[in-house]
Parts: C-alpha cells; sequence; structure tokens
C-alpha cells in the first residue's frame, strides 16, 4: 500500500494547492479592485473575509463531484498500472486500488476506460474500494435476467461433464441439463464439451447464484420450420447432405435439416467396423441416401455404403478358387476364424480346414485376432456373399504320402499316442495316427478295455487294414501280427469232435465252456445230463473241468455247440491212453476188460451230482462189482 499512499498523497496535495490558491488569489484581487474599502480595516477582518472565500471555494468542488453509492457500476480511467495494482478514477475524491488479477486474459494501459463495481466509497487507508469482476458479474446477471424475461437466447460454451448434465460458461456458471441438451438422447454428453451453442434461459435465482439452460427449447423452435421443408423434399434414394448429430454402439445419428435420421452400423462401410467413431466424428458433414422413409413415425433410415461400389461385384473374378491370398484375422468363433481380404469381403476359414493331421478344438490354438494369414480360396459364392477358405492346403497332405508310401498288410511300428474306450491310437508318421480298434487287439483274449494290455508311450507292431486318404482315417490291426487260433481250430476239427474244457459260466439255459484261451462254446441244458436238469448250477460250477463232444458249427460265426451228455457215449482216448502209461512194464500185459473198464472209459469225464451210496453200491445198494467179462461184454455192447 505504500505505492498506493504515494499515489494518492501525490494527486490530493496539488488539489489541495490549487484550491488554496485559488482562494488567497480571488482575496488578492478583491483587494486592489477595491483599496479605498479595505482601507482602515483591522488585520482579524481581513483573515476572516479569506477563511470564509476559501470554504465557499471547497463547497463548489465538491458540489462537483459525481454522486455516487456502493454497490453502483460505474466507468472509470485508468491512471497507472503497477506491478499488482491498477490505479482507477471513477471521478470521485480519491481513487480506486484494482487487483491486476480481475485483468487476467486482457491487455490493460494507462487511459482504459473499464467498468467497475463500487463496493465502499472509502477503506481504511481513505482509497475507494473497487471490483472490475463483480461489476463484469453484475452486468451478466442483468444480461442473463434481461434475456429470461425477454425469451432471448444466450450463447454459452460447455466447460465440463457433471451429474445430471452439463457445466456451461456464458460468463457466469450455468447449468445445461442432460434432458435438455438436444431434442434427442444424447448417450455421451462428454463429446460436448467445449463446443458453444445458443440456449435459452428457463430459470434464473440470483439470490443463490442459479441459472438454469435449455438448449433442446432453441432447437424445437429451430427445426421446427427446417423439419416442415426436409418432410417436404423427403424421398427413398434421394442423396441428401447432413452432419452427425450423435454417435451410438449401433449407428449414427444425421442431422437432415429439422428432422434425424439414423445411419445403422451395418450401412456405414461394406466392411466390419465395431463402432461408427471408426468412420465419423460429430459435426461431420456427409452425403447420405435415403433407404426407407416412414412419413407417419417421422423415420428416417440412411444408408451410406450404397453410395460406393459392392466389393462383391467383382469378388468372383478377383478370388478364383484354388487362389492363394493373405487377409487378417478379424473374429474368432467355435467353428472358424474370419479373415478379411479386403474392406467388405471377410471369408470364413474352417475349424476342420485349419490343419492335416491335428484336430483343432479351437480356432485360438493356432490363431489370433490381428494376425495376418496366407490361405487358399475353396469356394466363393456372390449370391450369398459367402467365401470359403482354407489354411491346411498351404501346405502337402501327408495322407496323400501315407497312401502312396504304405499298403493294405504293411508292417509298421510306432508309438501309442492315447488310449480310449475303442481302441488305441498309434503314431504312424509325425502327425499321422492310426487306430487300432480294440476288437483288434488280440485274437484269444476277451479284451474289456485297451489298458489292460497297452500304455500310452508303448512301442507296438501293428499291420495297416485299410487306408482312407480322403476321410483321413488308417486302421490298424496288433493280433493280425499273429495267426488266428480260432480259424485253424475251425479248420482242425468238426463235428462229432470229443475235447476237454472247463466251465466259465452258467446261466439258466446251459453252462459256456472254454476250449482253449478265446473260444467259448455254449452246452444248452438239455445237452448237460442225460437227466433232466432244472439249475445248471445245482449240478455243476465255474472251474470245474468237463468233457464235451461237438455237436455244431458255425465258422463264420465262429460259434460252437457242445455236449456233455453226448460226450458220456464216447470213448476216452486220452483216458485209455494214460492207463496204459500208468501199468508197470513186465506185469504180462493188460486185458481187455482191463482196457475197458468203466472206470477207465468215463476217466476224466463229469458226471451229474450223485451220492456216494450210488456211486459205490449197484442198484440194489449190494455194492457188488462188476467182473472184467461183464465190463468187456457192457463195451462190446456200447461198441
Amino acid at each position: 500500500m505504500d505505492a498506493q499512499q504515494e499515489t494518492r498523497e501525490s494527486k490530493q496535495e496539488p488539489e489541495a494547492t490549487s484550491l488554496r490558491d485559488k482562494g488567497k488569489e480571488e482575496g488578492r484581487e478583491d483587494a486592489r479592485s477595491k483599496p479605498s474599502a479595505r482601507a482602515g480595516v483591522p488585520e482579524a477582518n481581513i483573515q476572516v473575509e479569506e477563511v470564509e472565500d476559501f470554504g465557499a471555494a471547497l463547497a463548489s468542488y465538491e458540489s462537483g463531484l459525481k454522486a455516487l453509492k456502493e454497490g453502483e457500476v460505474v466507468e472509470g480511467k485508468v491512471l497507472k498500472v503497477l506491478e499488482k495494482e491498477v490505479i482507477v478514477d471513477i471521478g470521485y475524491k480519491s481513487e480506486g486500488v484494482i487487483d491486476l488479477e480481475e485483468f487476467r486474459g486482457t491487455e490493460v494501459n494507462v487511459g482504459d476506460r473499464v467498468d467497475v463495481l463500487l463496493e465502499k466509497t472509502e477503506d481504511g487507508h481513505g482509497y475507494v474500494v473497487l471490483s472490475k469482476e463483480k461489476a463484469e458479474r453484475l452486468k451478466v446477471w442483468d444480461a442473463v435476467e434481461k434475456a429470461y424475461d425477454s425469451g432471448e437466447p444466450v450463447v454459452g460454451r460447455v466447460v465440463d461433464r457433471i451429474k445430471g448434465g452439463l457445466k456451461v460458461d456464458i460468463g457466469l456458471p450455468a447449468f445445461l441439463p442432460g434432458s435438455l441438451v438436444d431434442s434427442r438422447p444424447v448417450r455421451h454428453l462428454e463429446s460436448l464439451i467445449g463446443q458453444e451453442f445458443r440456449m435459452k434461459v428457463i430459470k434464473v435465482n440470483k439470490r443463490r447464484g442459479n441459472i438454469v439452460l435449455s438448449r433442446k427449447a432453441i432447437l424445437d423452435v429451430e427445426n421446427a420450420e427446417k423439419k416442415k421443408q426436409t418432410l417436404a423434399d423427403l424421398e427413398e434414394g434421394k442423396i441428401l447432405r447432413g452432419v452427425v448429430k450423435n454417435l451410438t454402439e449401433y449407428g449414427a445419428f444425421i442431422d437432415l435439416g429439422g428432422i434425424d435420421g439414423l445411419l445403422h452400423i451395418t450401412d456405414i462401410s461394406w466392411g466390419r467396423i465395431s463402432h461408427p467413431s471408426e468412420k465419423f466424428q460429430i459435426g461431420d458433414e456427409l452425403d447420405v441416401v435415403v433407404l426407407k422413409f416412414d412419413l407417419e413415425k417421422e423415420r428416417v433410415s440412411l444408408g451410406f455404403k450404397q453410395l460406393q461400389d459392392d466389393p462383391w461385384d467383382y469378388a468372383p473374378s478377383k478370388y478364383p478358387p484354388q487362389a492363394r491370398i493373405r487377409g487378417k484375422v478379424v473374429s474368432l468363433t467355435d467353428y472358424g476364424a474370419f479373415v478379411e481380404v479386403e474392406e467388405g469381403i471377410e471369408g470364413l476359414i474352417h475349424v476342420s480346414e485349419m490343419s492335416w493331421t491335428k484336430r483343432i478344438k479351437h480356432p485360438s490354438k493356432i490363431l489370433n485376432a490381428g494376425d495376418w494369414v496366407e490361405c487358399v480360396v475353396l469356394d466363393i459364392d456372390r449370391d450369398a456373399r459367402r467365401l470359403s477358405l482354407g489354411l491346411k492346403q498351404t501346405e502337402p497332405n501327408p495322407w496323400d504320402v501315407i497312401a502312396s508310401k504304405y499298403r493294405v498288410g504293411d508292417r509298421i511300428k510306432g508309438q501309442v499316442r492315447n488310449i480310449t474306450d475303442f481302441g488305441a491310437f498309434v503314431e504312424v508318421e509325425e502327425g499321422i495316427d492310426g487306430l487300432v480298434h480294440i476288437s483288434d487287439l488280440s485274437w484269444t483274449k476277451r479284451v474289456a478295455h485297451p489298458s489292460e494290455l497297452l500304455d500310452k508311450g508303448d512301442e507296438v507292431e501293428a499291420v495297416i487294414l485299410k487306408i482312407d486318404s480322403e476321410n483321413q482315417r488308417l486302421s490298424l490291426s496288433i493280433k493280425q501280427l499273429q495267426p488266428n487260433a480260432v480259424e485253424g481250430f475251425f479248420q482242425t476239427h468238426g463235428v462229432g469232435d470229443v475235447l476237454h474244457g472247463t466251465i466259465t459260466r452258467l446261466t439258466e439255459f446251459g453252462a459256456f465252456v472254454e476250449l482253449f484261451e478265446g473260444l467259448e462254446g455254449l452246452v444248452h441244458v438239455s445237452e448237460l445230463s442225460t437227466d433232466r436238469i432244472e439249475k445248471p448250477e445245482d449240478h455243476f460250477k465255474v472251474g470245474q473241468q468237463v468233457r464235451v463232444k461237438i455237436i455244431k458249427m458255425d465258422a463264420v460265426e465262429h460259434k460252437v455247440g457242445l455236449s456233455i451228455k453226448a460226450a458220456l457215449d464216447e470213448p476216452d482216448l486220452e483216458a485209455v491212453q494214460a492207463y496204459f502209461d500208468s501199468q508197470p512194464s513186465g506185469n504180462g500185459g493188460a486185458t481187455l476188460g482191463d482196457v475197458m473198464s468203466p472206470e477207465v472209459l468215463s476217466a476224466g469225464t463229469a458226471k451229474p451230482a450223485e451220492t456216494d451210496a450210488e456211486s459205490e453200491s449197484g442198484p440194489d445198494g449190494e455194492g457188488e462189482a462188476k467182473t472184467d467179462s461183464e465190463a468187456e461184454q457192457d463195451v462190446q455192447k456200447e461198441s
């Protein structure tokens, strides 16, 4: 305040001096003009007259000053610009001081005229308290109130996005509700920041400092007239000039002049875009064609890509089948990958066309969105706008090599790559697997699961059964490495042969007898005994050795019908030979009765369960054993 005080004193002292000099000069002139009157007048009276003359002059000066009131906006003149302050004369008895910060953004020079608010006629230092900012604010408030009363629009700039709408600068902070920004809902209010609009003041509260604006009210009035003209000129197929008014996820709204049309995202470009902002920005001017117009609902559908050439018109000649092309992966699905070969033309690489040898579960295993790939055109349909592409066709088909390298019957060696319920996959070549079905693992063993014989990683040898390059299938067999024991059995045995076997299963209808590993025969319940048997399990046991006779054979179905009952009537030659072998040498030889005795003939033949008494005694229970001659006669009768 030293500079202010100095300025104030330097201005006031000359004024005070001039006022005093003026009074003295006037007194001297009166004395010269009336010398006779002042002659002889006492000195004290002369001094009183001079004081009265000075008071009258001061009163005359003060009456010439402006009649100012606190709170009033007045015009002032810049007297001096200091480092941090500006001295302003408003025609009052003392000057005012304004902080230089209130002039920020504007250049201030000595002599400039500025409007200021008189806050106080005098502060503690004798200065007038002024404010330029408050004066401007009051002027804006006056203009806002006038615009509110008259309905005239005001111009403001959007400065921020706030809750419920936008903050607008019209010289004072004002609020523009989101619902009153436009005639249609605006989804992205942030996009309007920095833009200037004409708006109507719809609410003013000076005491609370609230100003509410509406741009919709101005647009409704402006669009009403434009709308009439536009609707009169609209027709399908007509090309119009419009302005992008708003952007959404599904398209762009174009202002055609009083009415908005929707440019759907699918009608913006022949190619794929994810958002209209990739092509347009709010405020852009563009030509559009009217695709559909509903006068009753006042809905207009627009097109932009329709004004450009359709790339599918020349696609068949540009991308013929078997042509190699390069494109960009734009999206992935469960069933394949879409590749953009040019804007507006996309082709599908089906998941089955990605690899010759690998089973691709999802395209993401080998491709990513954004990858550039080389592929082969498989098929093109202009009318359906479909382009089929292949990725694996860019490489030789290894299945063609398999067909030329191997023949059916060849033996191969490979590693078990995978085991399933129905078989095992063996790698024949890199990326080429052959299937050994569970039925081709063994001739004789009943295999419930391939893991019973094989493990993943095992090195095995197999025989090629079938090569199907078209369907990419290779059938292998491990059991073909060994002779077929079952077929050998049917070649060496026939109906009437008597064999030994082991009961493996008992059922209501009979018993299954294993003749050797891999071949079972069925003994029907009627062939189990000469006696009627209701329940086979009451007379036989699983694991029991029995002597059976072949009564039926089916070499095609590998089925054998057996009979225990019929075997009872056949001599057991194996038992006879065993009897001879068991006799000591030099005993004079065995008699015919010895050889043909029932004990020898029935050796190894299972009979239905019977009581110990029946087995040791005759029909009368006397237990008499037959003589050799009786036994011999019995054998002769049987033969």
